[in-house]
């Protein structure tokens, strides 16, 4: 399921993101305040998608935890379009954006990347907002210069900043994916990694008995990588998401690795010329 952010109208939600006085909705008026209001539909609305997902989100679900019609919410958040946008910039704010970088670059983004990691694993609806079309939040922009401030440090020219930073953001979004498709698949299909994979371990022996022969280089690194494994300390999760884990830092390690080496070579004057490079 992926939800494409922008969808309502431009003005409306823009104001209503930026919170400015050019929203469209009624003027406040003096007196007590109303039971109801943006910030309340916002944070309702992420409780849904946090404790259901995004596939129970609407109005309707939103107004019933409020005691509330789902017209009554119409007249300050004019649609889910708009709701799904401020949800998404709202639950953004919960992310540092403070990073000290007086022990150097990396130990910095090291941080920031594992903050990303496990927002998106407590709220795994937000990697179901597209970011083809971003919301253009302020909560959007403040996450994008933190990374910003942080690569600012490790001299690498502004195109390559701007390269480094789309690797980053795809990269962590991509792995916590994997990690939180592991989790929804026991619950969603009511069978544990473990017992799927079992099951379909002893049918690809009885269907494919060359496997081995077929794939000898795939066999020989799933063995050595497989008794790794059984020595690695389990915990709670499933083993399948540990391997989601590891990868995660694993790759994260060989990006800064490959960050660290750009800007080695940016400060030496060094020429990069690559495929696909403008």
């Amino acid at each position: 399921m992926v939800i494409f952010a922008g969808q309502g109208d431009a003005r409306r939600s823009m104001s209503l993101l930026w919170r400015t006085a050019a929203s469209g909705g009624p003027a406040p008026k003096p007196g007590p305040k109303p039971g109801l209001d943006v910030e309340t539909i916002v944070a309702t609305g992420i409780a849904v998608a946090d404790e259901e997902g995004m596939a129970a989100l609407s109005m309707r679900a939103v107004g019933t935890r409020l005691g509330r019609t789902a017209m009554a919410l119409y007249t300050y958040v004019p649609s889910k379009n708009e709701l799904v946008d401020l949800m998404h910039d709202r639950v953004l704010a919960e992310l540092p954006t403070q990073y000290d970088i007086s022990a150097g670059w990396r130990p910095a983004l090291t941080a920031w990347a594992d903050d990303a990691w496990a927002f998106y694993l407590d709220h795994p609806w937000v990697l179901q907002v597209s970011q083809a079309r971003p919301v253009l939040g302020p909560n959007e922009y403040a996450r994008l210069e933190t990374v910003v401030r942080i690569l600012g440090a490790t001299g690498l020219e502004p195109l390559r900043v701007r390269r480094v930073i789309s690797v980053l953001f795809q990269f962590v979004r991509g792995m916590a994916l994997v990690a939180t498709e592991h989790r929804q698949a026991a619950s969603e299909t009511g069978v544990p990694d473990e017992q799927w994979w079992a099951q379909r371990s002893a049918l690809m022996t009885e269907f494919a008995p060359d496997f081995t022969e077929r794939y000898p280089a795939l066999a020989a690194l799933e063995s050595t990588a497989s008794l790794a494994a059984m020595t690695e300390a389990g915990d709670a999760a499933s083993h399948m998401e540990r391997e989601a884990r590891e990868a995660y830092r694993v790759g994260l390690d060989l990006i800064l690795d490959g960050v660290e080496a750009a800007a080695q070579a940016d400060s030496d004057g060094t020429l990069h010329v690559s495929a696909g490079t403008p």
